[in-house]
């Protein structure tokens, strides 16, 4: 509704100016008051207004981190003042707001309309793809209540990435654990990563493993491979390819180097994989993978 976008624009003003003059929350506050005497004195009900500003602020630290886990290329100090609110805005509203009354479409569309308002050129496609990655990585809520959304054509010519994964496991006193990671969007997955030029993609898994969680594993079956398109704030839409495969690994230290998206790695028993939180299409392969290794046993 009209309210609600020029809702969202004195926020986006009132936050550029509150991080442009890095003034205090307080501040911050003034700052919203004086706007919105200025662009909405008759506007009547300010809580929407008041919400959203103070929670964009209250959660800036947290929102600040997922950007730049987002858009790894882009620290939070590069982006420019004004992209780097809308996406705050855009992102809080993602995240943390009411999905019945804002609907994530509806959130990320209304933070390219501010780009588009308020950016430069590219502002619009950074923001698009910043918050399409993160709306991909959350599982898409609500996609399937958009009766209009258009599907992705399986066969369209998209940029691709190779990448390679693994289901890491070891054995220790006759137990069975899975090594696996934590993402930044809740959900516990498989290390993975990009696939170098030339490498065979046995040694692409040997490499990322050792560089994501700190293993030395041994390859030994491929359990097969996902497809799926994603969001890239700097190329748009692209489909990525991984390849995962079953390694063995010592039972020792998992250590999580610094990488965007992930916040945790750990061991766990088969009976603690069983309650954990994965993204669907991780599913069968961790089933395979345990069906393998049962057999082997």
């Amino acid at each position: 509704m009209a309210n609600r976008h020029l809702s969202r624009s004195i926020v986006l003003q009132s936050l550029y100016e509150w991080d442009f003059g890095n003034k205090s929350p307080e501040e911050g506050v003034v700052i919203l008051d004086r706007n919105v005497e200025e662009f909405a004195p008759g506007m009547g009900d300010y809580t929407f207004i008041k919400a959203l500003f103070s929670g964009v602020i209250e959660k800036q630290k947290d929102l600040d981190t997922i950007i730049e886990k987002a858009a790894p290329d882009w620290p939070i100090d590069k982006i420019a003042t004004v992209d780097r609110n809308i996406l705050r805005l855009g992102l809080y509203e993602l995240l943390f707001g009411d999905r019945s009354e804002v609907p994530p479409k509806v959130a990320i569309n209304e933070a390219i309309e501010l780009a588009k308002s308020f950016g430069g050129d590219t502002s619009s496609k950074f923001v698009n793809g910043v918050l399409g990655a993160v709306y991909k990585e959350m599982g898409e809520p609500g996609k399937e209540e958009t009766s209009k959304r258009k599907n992705i054509d399986p066969n369209a010519k998209l940029p691709e990435k190779t990448l390679c994964g693994a289901v890491v496991y070891a054995r220790d006193n006759d137990k069975l654990y899975l090594a696996l990671v934590h993402d930044i969007f809740g959900h516990w997955t498989l290390s993975k990563g990009r696939i170098q030029e030339g490498e065979e993609k046995e040694d692409g898994v040997k490499r990322e493993v050792k560089e994501e969680i700190g293993l030395d594993v041994d390859v030994q079956t491929k359990l097969g491979e996902n497809s799926y398109v994603a969001s890239d704030p700097e190329i748009g839409k692209l489909r990525k390819n991984v390849t995962y495969f079953l390694a063995e690994s010592p039972y020792t230290e998992v250590k999580l180097a610094e990488s965007g998206g992930l916040d945790d790695a750990r061991w766990f028993t088969l009976d603690e994989v069983a309650d954990l939180n994965f993204y669907d299409d991780i599913v069968p392969l961790i089933t395979k993978a345990v069906s393998i290794l049962q057999e082997d046993k």
